[in-house]
């Protein structure tokens, strides 16, 4: 069975966001997008759902965090290289978010984290699995 994921995510300013996303080439599906709400398209089978903070308190009873005080979630995402990894933090920089920690070097795993424009914890890693069987 083929499983897809969706990460629900509250955004102050849906139009900022997806402005932001789109700048780091993210795409997002129309039929899944209105005033409230926008599916971002990370691949086939995952997804992250930009809602509107009002809109999406009407799907739990407990507050929303502070992300700019606090952590709530921090998504990876998996890249080719380690070149795409500073490629995107890079275009991060450039959209209006910033980098959330210095560079992590595992050797067989590089990674780097940002913070997007509402204070979402992301982080962007290459894992060289040729150099992980070495370990």
């Amino acid at each position: 069975m083929t499983r897809q994921i969706f990460v629900n995510l509250p955004v102050k300013d849906l139009n900022e966001t997806v402005d932001f996303f789109t700048k780091l080439g993210f795409a997002f599906n129309p039929q899944f997008t209105d005033e409230n709400a926008t599916c971002m398209i990370v691949n086939n089978d995952i997804f992250v759902m930009l809602l509107v903070e009002k809109f999406f308190k009407t799907f739990t009873k407990k507050e929303l965090c502070d992300t700019i005080k606090d952590t709530e979630v921090i998504v990876a995402l998996s890249t080719e290289s380690r070149e795409k990894v500073d490629q995107m933090i890079n275009k991060v920089i450039e959209a209006g978010g910033k980098e959330h920690r210095k560079p992590q070097d595992h050797g067989w795993m590089y990674g780097r984290s940002f913070e997007d424009i509402n204070g979402h914890l992301w982080e962007v890693i290459y894992m060289d699995k040729n150099a992980l069987k070495k370990q």
